[in-house]
C-alpha cells in the first residue's frame, strides 16, 4: 500500500456531535467566565441567547470559531446524553471508565450547518482546523473524557489530546480514538469490524475472526487497514496484500452499497501453504 500526504487525504467534516466531560475548573452557569476563557483560548466565542421552556435564561450556548471553522458549543441536551451513554450495549469504550455523574458536567460541540461549509479543496485545512479546537477545548474545560460520535466511542481525555496533538504534526490519524473496533457473535465464530471508519474512508471493515485468534490479533490488523484507508482513500476493488506475520495474506473485497448503513469491505485473513 502507498503512502501519500496525510493532509491532503483527511476526509470530510463529520455531521455528528463530539461531546466532553469535564472537570470543575470552570463553572457551567458562569457565562462570563466561560465566555472570557474562550477568548483567551482564540475561540472567538459569541455568545447565543436561549431560553428555557418555562422562559427562564437557559444554560449558556456559544458559536466559536477556528480558522474558517464555525461550531455551536452548550452543555449536551438528553438526545445527545441518551446517545453517548457509555452502559448501552452500542457505545464503545477505550480505556476509559466514566464517573456516575457524568451527564451533569458534558458539553456538545457541532459543527455548524453540519459540517458542509467547506468546499472539497478547503475540507483538509476544516478538519485540521476541527481536532485543533477539540484540543483546545480539553484543555479549556480541563476534560476527563471525550466522546466521539461517529464511532460512538469514549476515550480518555488526555490520551486522545495527545494523540491528537501528535497528527497535527505527523500527519498519522489517532486511529483507535476515532475508529471503533466491534465483535459480534456469527453462530460458528465472530466477526469484528469497525464502525466510524466511513467517515474518513466512505466505507467500513468487516471480517471473520480466524480460529484461534484473539481480539487484540483481529484489530492490529484491522487497525492498520484503517489507517492506511484514513490516509489514502476507500477500496476501489478487490485487493490481495501482504499480512503482518511472515505467510499471512489478507484479502479485501469492497460490496456493493445496500441498506441504510455505509458500503462495507470484506477482510479475509489466509496463509501461504
Amino acid at each position: 500500500m502507498h503512502v501519500v500526504d496525510a493532509d491532503a487525504k483527511i476526509m470530510p467534516l463529520p455531521a455528528e456531535p463530539f461531546a466532553l466531560i469535564v472537570g470543575q475548573a470552570l463553572r457551567h452557569d458562569d457565562a462570563d467566565a466561560l465566555e472570557q476563557a474562550m477568548r483567551r483560548m482564540g475561540l472567538r466565542p459569541e455568545r447565543l441567547t436561549e431560553t428555557g421552556g418555562d422562559g427562564r435564561a437557559a444554560a449558556p450556548r456559544f458559536r466559536l470559531r477556528i480558522g474558517a471553522l464555525s461550531m455551536i458549543a452548550g452543555p449536551a441536551g438528553d438526545a445527545a446524553l441518551d446517545d453517548a451513554d457509555p452502559v448501552h450495549p452500542s457505545t464503545s469504550l477505550l480505556a476509559a471508565s466514566l464517573p456516575t455523574d457524568w451527564r451533569m458536567h458534558c458539553w456538545t460541540f457541532v459543527p455548524e450547518d453540519g459540517g458542509k461549509q467547506a468546499t472539497a479543496g478547503d475540507r483538509p485545512d476544516h478538519m485540521r482546523e476541527l481536532f485543533k479546537l477539540m484540543v483546545l477545548t480539553i484543555d479549556l474545560f480541563d476534560a476527563s473524557h471525550i466522546f466521539w460520535s461517529p464511532a460512538k466511542l469514549w476515550s480518555d481525555a488526555q490520551q486522545f489530546r495527545a494523540s491528537v496533538a501528535e497528527m497535527l504534526v505527523s500527519g498519522m490519524p489517532p486511529v483507535l480514538h476515532l475508529v471503533a473496533f466491534r465483535r459480534r457473535d456469527a453462530g460458528d465464530g465472530e466477526i469484528a469490524g469497525t464502525r466510524g471508519l466511513s467517515l474518513f474512508a466512505g466505507q467500513e471493515l468487516e471480517g471473520r475472526m480466524p480460529h484461534g485468534w484473539t481480539v487484540a490479533e483481529m484489530v492490529k490488523r484491522l487497525a492498520r487497514l484503517a489507517l492506511d484507508m484514513m490516509l489514502n482513500g476507500p477500496v476501489g476493488g478487490p485487493e490481495r496484500l501482504r499480512g503482518l506475520d511472515a505467510g499471512e495474506w489478507v484479502m479485501l473485497s469492497p460490496q456493493t452499497a445496500g441498506g441504510s448503513g455505509p458500503p462495507l469491505v470484506r477482510v479475509e485473513f489466509g496463509w501461504r501453504d
